[in-house]
């Protein structure tokens, strides 16, 4: 099949190479069609194996108690790996638990890997299932050790053996060198050809088996970026979640990186995957709004999502993700700075607030300071957080012009929030006559937007000029 690989099979105490642990190994090197090492060991893996894999395995926590660890094997193991390729059946599993371990040591793991469930795919695609047990079944193969590491490294060798002589050495070989060629690294069960997916910027959204993505991301190369989640997975337990879930891989294409960003901000509030932790929510920000004199009370007000309007910005101060971080915050701020609890509404009562009685509070409170003069330090203590005015009269476009794939795509925004994104000259003129007044505020957008004009850098959209060409600017 190949000039020299290793056919290797772990056993191990659950399904995650970031927290469990090898508890048997088993490798065969094969060098130009013949065997020139055999070797097995249990391996103990410092961890308790649950009833379930004892009794999937056979392999008992009596067994593995008296064997060697994984750092007593590895340099065994390096030796049979050297100049060869790592083969496995699923080999992200095995690759991911080597990787690990091999970390734990110190030692980073360079081996190119080949998986024999994707071959399968490549020489029988008229069946559906490519799982060891399916591979059994449908070639009439037995083994008498299932789920014991030697045992699923001579069954693999023995399918390899067969194909061979069903298909031919020949056609076996070229599968294998293409996968090889391409990625091993990708998910055996996934059905989107990677080769398709553009070296272009984009968002890319995984699935699994239903009908809501796993996971949204965008990049600058879409391609490489999707290709980053399934090399990485080994090591991040995440990753290999998604990895172990993924059946197939959606993209949408952007002229430039604003427009990804933009695009992955809005999928992941609308679509909500499971697997995004950050973007997820648009309606759980707080700012706090300024009263609009120093004898008002409280002299801020606490104003949730759907309520900020930019327009106030203004008197408007923050953002936070929570209410309760938004007092927290406060809380800090007035300590710090020796403003009133009382009088910014984080105290009730009249007279003398509690951190004046701690010395902490310099009077606005009981007469001992002006309310202007403690509006004024207020002021000043807000004034780091304080949210961006809208800079311009009007809607502000933004165009982002990809060269080699001939897109353009121009963002619409007024008051920080994103109206629309168009392709042409022509839909921009419609999109800014027919946009209504409804302004929605998300927090991302605003942070993205002001990014996007503050931050020097090569890949800026550019900012169309309005200046007497639409009314509707005015």
């Amino acid at each position: 099949m190949l000039a020299c690989y290793v056919m290797l099979d772990l056993e191990t105490t659950g399904g995650n190479p970031v927290h469990d642990r090898i508890t048997e190994i088993a490798a065969v090197r094969i060098e130009n069609g013949r065997e020139v090492a055999r070797w097995s060991s249990l391996v103990n893996p410092g961890a308790t194996i649950s009833p379930f894999i004892q009794n999937l395995t056979g392999i008992s926590n009596h067994m593995v108690r008296q064997a060697p660890g994984f750092d007593a094997l590895a340099q065994q193991l390096l030796a049979l790996l050297e100049g060869a390729v790592l083969v496995a059946h699923n080999v992200r599993f095995d690759h991911g638990f080597l990787l690990n371990e091999f970390g734990r040591l110190g030692i980073n793991l360079r081996v190119k890997t080949l998986c024999t469930v994707r071959l399968s795919r490549l020489l029988y695609p008229q069946y559906r299932g490519h799982g060891l047990d399916a591979i059994m079944q449908r070639h009439g193969l037995t083994s008498s050790a299932r789920h014991r590491a030697m045992g699923d490294v001579e069954m693999v060798l023995g399918w390899l053996h067969l194909a061979s002589r069903e298909l031919g050495a020949e056609l076996v070989k070229r599968q294998a060198q293409t996968l090889l060629q391409s990625s091993a690294a990708l998910p055996p069960q996934l059905e989107t050809r990677i080769q398709d997916i553009p070296e272009t910027a984009g968002v890319y959204l995984f699935f699994g088996d239903g009908p809501l993505p796993l996971y949204i991301g965008k990049s600058i190369k879409l391609r490489s970026r999707v290709m980053l989640h399934f090399q990485t997975a080994g090591r991040a337990a995440r990753e290999m979640r998604i990895a172990q879930e993924i059946r197939r891989i959606d993209w949408i294409e952007t002229a430039g990186e604003l427009g990804a960003l933009l695009l992955e901000t809005r999928l992941v509030k609308d679509k909500q995957p499971v697997y995004n932790r950050q973007l997820r929510s648009d309606r759980s920000q707080y700012a706090w709004r300024l009263s609009g004199g120093a004898e008002v009370r409280p002299l801020l007000t606490l104003v949730r999502g759907e309520d900020l309007q930019p327009r106030e910005f203004g008197q408007m101060y923050g953002l936070y993700r929570s209410r309760s971080q938004a007092i927290t915050k406060l809380r800090e701020l007035a300590d710090s700075h020796g403003l009133c609890p009382q009088a910014l509404g984080l105290e009730s009562g009249t007279g003398r607030c509690f951190a004046h009685q701690m010395g902490h509070c310099k009077g606005v409170c009981c007469g001992e300071e002006k309310p202007e003069l403690h509006y004024l330090r207020l002021q000043l203590a807000l004034a780091p957080q304080k949210l961006k005015v809208w800079p311009f009269s009007g809607k502000l476009a933004l165009r982002e012009h990809n060269a080699q794939s001939g897109r353009t795509d121009i963002h619409i925004f007024e008051q920080w929030c994103h109206l629309a994104t168009v392709h042409d000259e022509p839909a921009l003129e419609e999109a800014l006559r027919s946009t209504g007044n409804a302004l929605t505020f998300d927090l991302d957008s605003y942070r993205l937007l002001i990014k996007h004009l503050t931050q020097p850098g090569k890949n800026k959209a550019e900012q169309i000029d309005f200046a007497g060409r639409y009314s509707v600017l005015q």
